[in-house]
């Protein structure tokens, strides 16, 4: 059997494009930029039930963590369906305001459940964290 050369090299060529395709990925670690990638960082990572995620993105303290966990215990018991929707929502970001240069409040809704929320967004060091507590504890106009 004689080995055609040309197209044994086709085919190493092909093969060398596929494999880097078929390792897989690194896992990066995102960091918000800014308030509104804090606050987009935070809603996706809910809205998708990836609450250990969504608590990378968040201000680090027993109340925002008891607040989170009791989201992602009501967020378990949802319906499969009702799950997709939230997952196969958009964010709607109706207004975001700066406080001051490490502060801002971001009123938000997702386009599954119209309901519009308020999030606090604080600069902490070099990234942007929810203090998710502000949604539950703020008054509300």
């Amino acid at each position: 059997m004689q080995i055609n050369i040309q197209n044994t090299l086709l085919l190493s060529t092909f093969l060398l494009l596929l494999l880097p395709g078929c390792q897989p990925k690194e896992n990066k670690i995102l960091v918000a930029e800014n308030e509104l990638d804090a606050a987009r960082l935070f809603i996706r990572s809910a809205l998708d039930g990836k609450f250990e995620e969504a608590r990378t993105f968040m201000v680090q303290d027993s109340v925002n963590n008891s607040y989170l966990d009791i989201a992602a215990q009501f967020y378990q018991k949802m319906p499969t369906e009702e799950k997709d929707n939230y997952k196969g929502s958009t964010i709607v970001i109706h207004s975001a305001t700066a406080i001051n240069d490490s502060v801002a409040i971001v009123i938000y809704s997702n386009s599954y459940k119209n309901d519009h929320d308020t999030l606090r967004i604080a600069k902490s060091n070099t990234s942007w964290l929810v203090d998710l507590k502000y949604l539950y504890e703020h008054d509300q106009p």
